[in-house]
Parts: C-alpha cells; sequence; structure tokens
C-alpha cells in the first residue's frame, strides 16, 4: 500500500506492490481515481528521479519507493524556463476590481448621468455632536479670555434640542456615584411601576375579553355551522356552487419557457431507481453449488414448482440499492484501512466483521473475525462476536479457545454455559468458571439458578464466603436455610455489610414469619438506630417504599413497624398532621392500605383530639375495612373526641344498616348524654324510630326536641310526623305554633318580595322570576330576565342551563358553547349539553356527558334520573344496574324533581332506588307534555 498526497489536500491510499508495479501503471491508477493528468504525475516522479526514460520498464522501488511511503504531488510553478519546452504563455490577468478600494471622488455610474446623494444612514442621527469646534479662524488660534475664564465658550454651536446644556457633562468621567444615583433612580422607577401593577394587569386582562367577546373570529362565529360539515354526503358537496369571481381569467398570463431535459439526468434518475436482485452463493450456509451431482437424490420437480418455496426465495433475497452498495464499500475501505494501520483495535475487527454480515457475506465475516481473533486474542468481545457469527457446531470450539485464552472473562464463561443444552453440563462449565474466578457474583447466581434447593444451599454458603460484600447472596441464602440458621446468616451478614437496611427489614419479616410479632417492632427500632450511629442517612420515602413492599409481601407487622419508627424523620412539628394525612392519602390510591391504616394510627396516638384524622381513618376502614374493626375505631374515636357529632353518628348509621336497630339507639342515646343539645343527634334519632315505623318514640323525640328550644327543621319534622299518621289539627297546631316560636319566617315572607331587587347575586331568585313569567306565556319577558340575570350572574351554572333550554332549537349549540366558556366545571351546564347531545341523537356523547354531570354533583338526584333514563333507553342490563347501585350509594338528596318526590307522604319511607324510577316516570310525563 502506497499513499498518495494529491494538490487539494486530500491523501489517497492505494494498494500497489511497489516491487511489482511500474510507474506507467500507477500514472493511469492514479489518473483513473483522481482525474490528475498524466503529464502532471510523470513531471512529479521525475522530479525524484530526472534520468526516468522509460515509465513503462521502472518499477515503483526503483524510484525508492516502498510500502506505505506517502508521495506529493506537486503542481509546476507558472513562469521562468523548463528544461525541454518553450516557455508557457503568460497568464490572463485577473480583474480584480471588484475587491479593490475605488479611487477618491469615484461616483458610482457618474459615466451613465448618476448623481449621488447622500442619506441619513450616511451621516449617522440628526443630532449634533456637543463638542464641535469652531470653524472660524479665530476660534481656531485660541480660546479667548473671557471664554478661559467661565470655562465655556458662548459662541460654540447651539444644540436646537439641548440647548448649550448639551455638552455640560460631555468630558466628565462617570463615577461610583453617578453609578450610584443611576442606581437609586433605577430602583425609584421600578417601585412605581409596581404599584397598582395587579390591578393594572386585571384592568388589561379585562379589556382584551370584553374586546374578544365584541369582536369575534371569523372561526369562532362560524364554529357551530362548521361542525355539521362532517354529516354532508358526497352529493351534497358537489351540488356545493363554484365561486362567482372570475376576475382571474382577464389577468396575463406570464410567458412561460420550457427547456427539454437532458439525457444524462434520466439516466441518472434511471440508474438511481433500479434495484440488485442478486443472490451471492458464497453467502449461503448451505448453498448447494459445490455439492456433487451424484451425491444428490432424484429432484422432485413438482415440489420445485410449489409457490411455497418460491415465496420462501423470495423472502431470502436481499434489495439492495445502488446507495447502500456505494456506503457499504466506503465502510469496508475504512475499516480495512483501520485494521491494517492498527491491528490490535478490537472494534476494527468486530466492525468489519458486521460490514461482511449485512452485506450478506458470512463466511467473508467469519474470516474478518478469525483474523481479528488472531490479532486480539485477549479481548473478549472479539471472542463472543465470532462465537455469535459461527456455526451452532463450531461455536464451542470457539468459545472453548477463547476461555482457554483468557480464563478470567465472566461473559465468556457465560456464552459456554448458554451453549449447553443439558442443564447439568451448564452447571458444569458454571463450575469450571467459578474455579477461575471465584469472586464472580454473576457466575454465582448462574449456577444456583440451575441447582436444586439443596445444593443451592450449599452453593451459596460458598458463595458469601468467596463474595461477601453482596447482599442479594446473603439473602438468598438466609430464605433457603431454616429459622434458626437464617437468624444465623443475617448476623454474620449484618457483621459484613453494618450500612444494609435491607438485612434489618428481612430479620423482622423472618420473625413475624415464624409468629414472633414482638421482635418485629424491636428489630426495626434497634436497626434504625444502629443505622444512624453507623451514619447512614434514614431518607423517609425509601423506608416508606420499604414498608409498603412489606406490605405486598405479606409481612404487615414489619410494614407497621417501619411505619412506626420512620414516619416523624425530617418533618417538622407543626407540619406532621397535614403530611401524615397526605402520605396516607397517596398509599391508599397506590392500593397500600395497610400502610396507610398504619400511618393513621400512629398520627392517632399524637393527635388524640383531631376529629378530622378519626373521621378520616373511619373512612378508610369502611371502605376498605370490616364492621368490626370499623365499629372498634369509632367506639375508641367517640371515648377521645365526644364532641364530634359525625362520629356519633357515623356509628349508629353502620348499626342501623348492619340491621342493629337496638345497637344504634344505644350509641344515639350515649351521644345524648355526650351532646344534650345537638339537634342533628335528636333529628337522628327521630329518623331512625320513623323509618323502623316507630311514630310514637319518633313524636316523643320530637316533642323532646321542642322542648330544648327546636330550630324550624324540629317544627317542620314534627308537623311531617303528624301528617304521616292522619292528624290534621295536631299537623296545622304545630305548624301555627312553629310560626309563633321562629319568628324568623314571618319576616322572610315579608322581605321576599322585594327578595331580587336587594340581592342581585343570588341566581334563585332570578330564576324563580323567570319561570313565573314562562307559566304565564310571557317568554318576552323571560328572556329579557335572562339577559339582565347573566350579566348579574355571569358564571351561575343553573341560569346558564336554562338559558340554553329557553333558546330556539338552532341557537342551543351557540348558547351551550358560552355556557362551557364561562362555567365549563359546572354539573348543570354539563347536564344540559348531554340534553343537546341526546336530541341530536349522539348516544356516546351524551352518555358521556351524563356521567361527568353525576360525578360533578353526585348529591343532585334529577342529574342521576336523567342518566338512568338515558341507560333505560340505550344501555345494557349491566349498564342499568350499575347506574343504580352508584345512585344508591351515593344518597342524592337535592334536585327540584327529587325533592318533590321524596318529600312527598307516599315516598317517605321509600328507598332511593324507587324514588329514583318515579323521578324517570316524571322526567318522561313532562317531555310527553312538552313535546
Amino acid at each position: 500500500m502506497v499513499f498518495l498526497s494529491i494538490p487539494n489536500g486530500e491523501t489517497l491510499s492505494v494498494d500497489v506492490n511497489p516491487n511489482a508495479t511500474t510507474v506507467s501503471a500507477f500514472e493511469q491508477l492514479i489518473h483513473q481515481r483522481t482525474d490528475l493528468p498524466q503529464p502532471l504525475l510523470r513531471y512529479s516522479l521525475r522530479m525524484r528521479n530526472p534520468s526516468l526514460a522509460n515509465p513503462d520498464s521502472i518499477l515503483l522501488s526503483d524510484l525508492g519507493v516502498s510500502r506505505f511511503s506517502t508521495l506529493i504531488i506537486q503542481i509546476p510553478l507558472l513562469g521562468g524556463m523548463q528544461a525541454g519546452g518553450a516557455a508557457p504563455p503568460p497568464p490572463k490577468p485577473r480583474l480584480d476590481f471588484l475587491n479593490s478600494r475605488p479611487p477618491s471622488n469615484y461616483v458610482a455610474g457618474l459615466g451613465r448621468g448618476a448623481t449621488g446623494f447622500t442619506t441619513r444612514s450616511d451621516i449617522g442621527p440628526a443630532r449634533a455632536a456637543p463638542d464641535l469646534p469652531d470653524r472660524s479662524a479665530a476660534a481656531a488660534a485660541a480660546p479667548a479670555p473671557e471664554a478661559e475664564e467661565k470655562g465655556y465658550d458662548e459662541n460654540q454651536k447651539f444644540d436646537e434640542f439641548e440647548g448649550n446644556d448639551a455638552g455640560l457633562f460631555a468630558n466628565a468621567e462617570y463615577d461610583e456615584d453617578d453609578k450610584e444615583a443611576d442606581a437609586i433612580w433605577e430602583s425609584i422607577d421600578q417601585r412605581m411601576d409596581s404599584r397598582r401593577k395587579d390591578r393594572r394587569e386585571a384592568k388589561l386582562k379585562e379589556e382584551i375579553e370584553k374586546y374578544r367577546a365584541s369582536n369575534p373570529k371569523i372561526t369562532e362565529q362560524f364554529a357551530d355551522l362548521k361542525r355539521k360539515l362532517h354529516t354532508l354526503s358526497a352529493d351534497e358537496w358537489d351540488s356545493i356552487p363554484e365561486i362567482g369571481d372570475y376576475s382571474l381569467r382577464n389577468k396575463k398570463k406570464k410567458f412561460e419557457s420550457f427547456v427539454p431535459i437532458p439525457d444524462t439526468l434520466l439516466e441518472k434518475a434511471k440508474k438511481e431507481k433500479e434495484l440488485v436482485m442478486a443472490l451471492d452463493p458464497k453467502s449461503r450456509a448451505a448453498g448447494g453449488s459445490e455439492t456433487p451431482w451424484g451425491q444428490t437424490p432424484v429432484t422432485d420437480l413438482t415440489a420445485v414448482g410449489e409457490g411455497r418455496g418460491y415465496l420462501t426465495d423470495l423472502k431470502s433475497m436481499k434489495r439492495t440499492t445502488d446507495e447502500e452498495i456505494y456506503d457499504r464499500n466506503r465502510a469496508r475501505l475504512l475499516y480495512k484501512s483501520l485494521t491494517q494501520s492498527n491491528p490490535k483495535n478490537p472494534n476494527g475487527w468486530i466492525a468489519a466483521a458486521r460490514v461482511e454480515e449485512m452485506d450478506g457475506k458470512i463466511k467473508a465475516a467469519r474470516l474478518q473475525i478469525q483474523r481479528g481473533c488472531e490479532e486480539c486474542p485477549k479481548n473478549e468481545d472479539v471472542w463472543l462476536e465470532a462465537c455469535r457469527l459461527a456455526n451452532p457446531e463450531d461455536a464451542k470450539a470457539v468459545i472453548a479457545r477463547g476461555v482457554k485464552l483468557i480464563p478470567n472473562s465472566v461473559k465468556l464463561w457465560l456464552e459456554a454455559a448458554k451453549l449447553e443444552r443439558d442443564e447439568e453440563n451448564k452447571s458444569r462449565v458454571l463450575r469450571k468458571g467459578l474455579e477461575h474466578i471465584p469472586d464472580s457474583v454473576r457466575l454465582w447466581k448462574a449456577v444456583v439458578e440451575l441447582a436444586n434447593e439443596e445444593d443451592a444451599r450449599i452453593l451459596l454458603h460458598r458463595a458469601v464466603e468467596c463474595c461477601p460484600l453482596h447482599l442479594e447472596l446473603w439473602l438468598a441464602l438466609a430464605r433457603l436455610e431454616t429459622y434458626e440458621n437464617s437468624r444465623k446468616v443475617l448476623n454474620r451478614a449484618r457483621e459484613k455489610l453494618s450500612k444494609e437496611p435491607a438485612i434489618w427489614i428481612t430479620a423482622a419479616k423472618l420473625e413475624e414469619a415464624n409468629g414472633n410479632t414482638q421482635m418485629v417492632g424491636k428489630i426495626i427500632e434497634r436497626g434504625i438506630k444502629t443505622l444512624q450511629r453507623e451514619g447512614v442517612v434514614i431518607d423517609r420515602e425509601n423506608w416508606m417504599n420499604e414498608a409498603e413492599a412489606s406490605e405486598r409481601a405479606g409481612s404487615v407487622a414489619t410494614c407497621q413497624a417501619i411505619i412506626k419508627n420512620t414516619i416523624g424523620i425530617g418533618v417538622e412539628e407543626e407540619d406532621r398532621k397535614r403530611t401524615w394525612v397526605a402520605d396516607a392519602e397517596e398509599c391508599k390510591k397506590r392500593g397500600s392500605i395497610e400502610t396507610a391504616r398504619a400511618i393513621y394510627a400512629h398520627s392517632l396516638t399524637v393527635f388524640l383530639t383531631k376529629k378530622s384524622i378519626w373521621l378520616k381513618a373511619a373512612q378508610l376502614e369502611k371502605s376498605h375495612g370490616s364492621k368490626e374493626s370499623l365499629d372498634a375505631l369509632l367506639r375508641k374515636a367517640v371515648t377521645y373526641v365526644p364532641q364530634a357529632e359525625v362520629l356519633w353518628l357515623m356509628g349508629a348509621k353502620e348499626k342501623w344498616l348492619a340491621g342493629d336497630v337496638p345497637a344504634a339507639r344505644a350509641i344515639l342515646q350515649e351521644a345524648y348524654a355526650a351532646i344534650p343539645n345537638s339537634e342533628e343527634i335528636w333529628l337522628a334519632a327521630f329518623k331512625l324510630e320513623f323509618e323502623n315505623k316507630e311514630p310514637e318514640r319518633a313524636r316523643m323525640l320530637l316533642a323532646k326536641a321542642r322542648e330544648r328550644g327546636g330550630t324550624e327543621r324540629v317544627w317542620m319534622k314534627s308537623a311531617i310526623v303528624e301528617r304521616e299518621l292522619g292528624d290534621v289539627e295536631a299537623e296545622r297546631r304545630l305548624i301555627n305554633e312553629g310560626l309563633k316560636q321562629v319568628t324568623g319566617l314571618n319576616k322572610a315572607r315579608a322581605i321576599l318580595t322585594t327578595a331580587r331587587k336587594k340581592n342581585p347575586h343570588v341566581d334563585e331568585l332570578w330564576l324563580a322570576a323567570i319561570r313565573v313569567e314562562l307559566r304565564h306565556d310571557n317568554k318576552r319577558e323571560a328572556e329579557h330576565l335572562m339577559s339582565k340575570a347573566l350579566q348579574e350572574c355571569p358564571t351561575s351554572g343553573i341560569l346558564w342551563a336554562a338559558d340554553v333550554e329557553m333558546a330556539p332549537r338552532p341557537r342551543r349549540k351557540t348558547k351551550s358553547m358560552d355556557a362551557m366558556k364561562k362555567c365549563d366545571r359546572d354539573p348543570h351546564v354539563t347536564a344540559a349539553v348531554a340534553k343537546l347531545f341526546w336530541q341530536d341523537k349522539k348516544v356516546e356523547k351524551a352518555g358521556a356527558w351524563l356521567k361527568r354531570a353525576v360525578t360533578l354533583a353526585p348529591d343532585i338526584g334529577d342529574f342521576w334520573a336523567l342518566y338512568y333514563k338515558f341507560e333505560l333507553q340505550h344501555g345494557t342490563e349491566e349498564s342499568q344496574k350499575e347506574v343504580l347501585a352508584k345512585c344508591v350509594a351515593c344518597e342524592p338528596k337535592h334536585g327540584e324533581k327529587w325533592q318533590t318526590i321524596s318529600k312527598a307522604v307516599e315516598n317517605a319511607h321509600q328507598p332511593i332506588d324507587v324514588i329514583l324510577k318515579k323521578v324517570v316516570i316524571a322526567l318522561s310525563k313532562e317531555q310527553k307534555a312538552a313535546a
């Protein structure tokens, strides 16, 4: 190989033998590769040997060229005399006037009548410099004595913008005082700018919103019409008329010039689209091209003609483009140069072999990697590549040579074991590797995985001796040993790895698994103290993750012990309640119920009198615990927080739902004693007796509540009981007496007539006035009131929903979009949009929006009735049961239709599912009446 340096700065490698290549052949080869003229090459070679006469008979070695020599091709200088020829003609002069400076007073284009002119960009800003000298001769001579005394010249040039003060401090130095003064003024400007900044930004935002509302974009104005375009058919699209502007026809067409395409461009495009569809017979492992005919069986011509074999051959063909071939050839030459210049680099051999493999030349790839193994025998990557490229029969021999040369390579031993098919042979290979590398953790793991339990125990005993600092081997040995031996193993592991928390956690799990739960907490507590003494940072988040992992493994006591000893680490005292409740909620979301329960249990030991924590713990037990655990927790809660009404009521309700009415009465009696003046407890006791068909008990409880100064709710419930029992006189007497006792009702009745004027931002009052006008068929006045109501209450979902229902059908979509912009998460607006989708037969969207409505407001029964009615018409039986079950679980209590039906006398004791179905019937009747 000879290197050649050409005049453009590149160096080429030419694969020639100097002892067998003539000068003429070398000139032709270089001319083909570089397009350099042969006389120039011959001239450069004569510079090395002036007596060169016959280049056909002289070799490169005669000129002193050997392997890896570098020849420099030089261009002869023009000018002077050269031997053997006349002087070359002088070169043409270069016209580089465009890059040279023009002569003075030169004006471009003056010869053709152009004149020069001056612009502002030529003279700069219009303000004159303050320190311009006087152009008069007297001023140039010397300043007047008067000017020297005053420090300035009164006759200097006057600036029309700044006067004579323009240059007063032009020559002064900018010192630290000036810098401090500028900083003070800048801070004052910033302070003045920050005042009323929020008010100014809010006003600007409001003006922008008003402008956008009064000047909507074209796309917003036609958005509702644009949505209907997907419903048009192909015929309707074709029937749309074309535009009526034909002014484009009158425009003058530009001149178009067409030039024929050269043949070279067409030929080049044709070659680029061609594909090489060829099979290399040498690249196949069993090509069959060298098999003798006599040793082959008779060919079945029918099988040859089958399409299946033809398709298989097509799959084996590689489609190679010209660009890919060019890239591979370049890569092949590059890696060939790399392996020749640096044969001890293993990456070059691996890359060269892979290039041949990509080209489909497996034999060439194996030859390349074989040479790489010879050049780099101590590199494991080369041997792994050789094993990968070898035949399955030769792979074992290749890897055997590799491990013989590199006995300390873990990768080679693992690859050797992988080549074995029998597990016993694999284990034998791995054990032989451990003889050379006894401290390899990967080999120990591989051999333990192949062994049975008894052999694995023996192997792990040896493994922890060879690799005493690897935690996973110690834990695996502890899992395989008996209880007593596992304790010994963990103690040994703790001595070797004193900073590993996993050893202490495993020891706690071991004690819990063997029934010794009393030691679990002591082990975790001792482990944390020991780790802190060793300087290990106790990360609270990591230990909580370990607690969740212990819960998933079934070690609940270990989980509780970890939470108890680590939940308070790194948490400030004033942040403990908030942080612990947040941790419990996160664990609950991830499904770690025992971890959340442990966090609440520890929190309640610190915050015994916090009602919110007791309530959250009770809710956790209600949703994920048993009835017994919930009852025990509530009993404990009312002991520490006896004034919490909700805890008493929750316990009584759970007993009532479980069918234990006497226990619910007992809990409420205890609540009377703890909170004698609680109206909620009296009403809960009344409801318990009233729902269980005990009207006399209910009447007695309400009488006691009235004696203790009952509110309007107590008097109302008393009247309802008498109406239920059919005693009209008693009902009227209680109503009249209640009106006398609750004096605020008469006052409210008197104020109700002027309520809308006194409370303009109460949307319920506006809605009531609008409905009054609608009942009297005064639609214009109702629309007028609606516009005023939306101005006073622009974010009221009830009003926007009513506005959507009142609007004509073509305008309902626009109204709904406006409503969603103002209050997109309001359940009333969501239900109104769902009704629109339902009317347009968009069943999937209607169902999704109804589901969103009941999710936003699960306490409003009207939405559940609407959702259930939708499922009855378009849903399946399973979906109907699901909606009904969710409604019963949410226990809705509000809604216009819902309260009208649920508060009726005949429905006083009806369950929620029955009321839901009655509301659905009422909605259907209302819809038919409106139609």
